[in-house]
């Protein structure tokens, strides 16, 4: 067993530990660090994992958030397939796996992510089941696609639909299997998600709702997925993305507040002397309450955010979320957090050729949120209108000729 001294610990492998170790070091953070990689890998991106890194366009060069030279240069060790099993906020002490024990001065970023939640089906043990989470996992199922004529996903989220379209344009056969009325429901609500579910069957996509999965049939490697009703989807892969929890184990054992997520303040603080993160932390934010998102552009600014608190700034969290995904030729951006609306305003044209539009979720006629589909120069303008939080008149939202700068 070892024991070191240092300035700050990063528990995490994904663009939010990459982030805080930036940030410390953009607020003038002084002194050694160490990040805590659970894999075999420098801290990641994780969307290219199912989209340009899924297809083969893209190495894993370009998912990693700095190169091993960025870290040498600022100081920060990136301990690889390391993970820490305790923590003491009130000694300020990380433990890992094999023993050894960090002690940080400044302060410990929590940013732990998220686990795929596991459906358990009958059959899932089989050879060609899969879930996608890791860069690992993302070169099997890349290579295990180009073998394959017919894949099952099981759960029509955002990760089933852009493995879906990847998979697609692979040239490989694809049903999706969504529990609900339609897809995408809990993110964008149903009217949304009959237009997303509309553009995937026009890609090429086989969409099948409120259809579940009852097993997996095969000998050593699945063949099929089997329906409530007895009958049989030929399969040669499988892959199951129905949500993710965050992965807060280890603040439970360190006694930290945790609820869907560790609870941290409006600076992302947990408790003296530790932050949270990305997809782990339930931050409070001055617009929305307590809210998590699980989404890159929320990892990769609470990460700095929470890096710049660790070094002294003082920042707090009031940036309007966000989280975007791209299908085929559809560039979808979604701002702000609502979860129920009393309007749906539609701006452009939803027709599934050649989408273009913004839809606005309003809540006593102020615009709480918005979906944006193929138009990257909106997003600003919406971004300011939803941060302003005041109410709009509907139709000048709906409005073409209302410029959204004038909104």
């Amino acid at each position: 067993m070892t024991v070191r001294e240092v300035e700050f610990v990063i528990v995490g492998g994904g663009v939010a530990a990459a982030k805080a170790a930036e940030g410390f070091r953009a607020a003038g953070g002084e002194g050694p660090g160490v990040v805590l990689a659970a894999e075999p890998e420098l801290p990641y991106e994780r969307p290219p994992l199912s989209k340009e890194f899924l297809r083969g366009e893209a190495g894993r060069d370009k998912t990693r958030t700095h190169d091993e030279a960025w870290y040498r240069d600022h100081d920060v060790e990136v301990l690889l397939a390391t993970r820490a099993s305790t923590l003491d906020p009130a000694t300020r002490t990380v433990t890992t796996e094999v023993g050894d024990q960090l002690r940080y001065a400044a302060g410990l970023v929590l940013a732990t992510g998220a686990q795929p939640v596991r459906l358990e089906l009958p059959g899932e043990d089989l050879d060609g089941v899969y879930y996608l989470r890791t860069v690992e996992d993302a070169e099997r199922l890349r290579a295990a696609i180009s073998r394959a004529e017919s894949m099952v996903i099981v759960g029509g989220g955002f990760i089933g639909a852009e493995v879906a379209a990847s998979a697609t344009q692979m040239d490989t056969r694809v049903t999706i299997l969504e529990l609900a009325d339609t897809l995408w429901t809990r993110a964008v609500g149903p009217e949304m998600g009959r237009f997303l579910e509309a553009f995937l069957r026009d890609r090429g996509v086989h969409v099948r709702t409120r259809t579940r999965a009852e097993r997996l049939e095969g000998g050593r490697q699945v063949e099929a997925v089997v329906l409530p009703d007895g009958s049989r989807l030929p399969a040669d892969l499988v892959v199951i993305g129905v949500g993710a929890r965050p992965d807060t184990g280890l603040a439970e054992r360190a006694g930290l507040p945790v609820d869907d997520g560790i609870l941290v303040d409006g600076q992302l603080r947990a408790a003296g002397g530790v932050w949270a993160a990305g997809d782990v932390a339930s931050a409070e934010h001055p617009l929305f309450g307590r809210i998590r998102v699980e989404h890159w552009a929320e990892a990769l600014n609470q990460g700095l955010l929470a890096g710049r608190n660790l070094a002294g700034a003082g920042e707090r969290y009031d940036r309007v979320p966000d989280f975007f995904s791209d299908q085929f030729d559809l560039h979808l951006s979604y701002l702000g957090h609502v979860r129920e609306w009393d309007e749906l305003v539609v701006r452009g044209s939803r027709e599934v050729a050649e989408p273009r539009f913004v839809a606005w979720y309003l809540r006593g006629s102020a615009p709480r949120a918005a979906l944006i589909v193929n138009d990257r120069h909106a997003e600003d303008p919406v971004r300011e209108v939803i941060r302003r939080g005041r109410p709009v008149d509907p139709a000048r939202l709906a409005d073409p000729g209302v410029e959204l700068g004038e909104l």
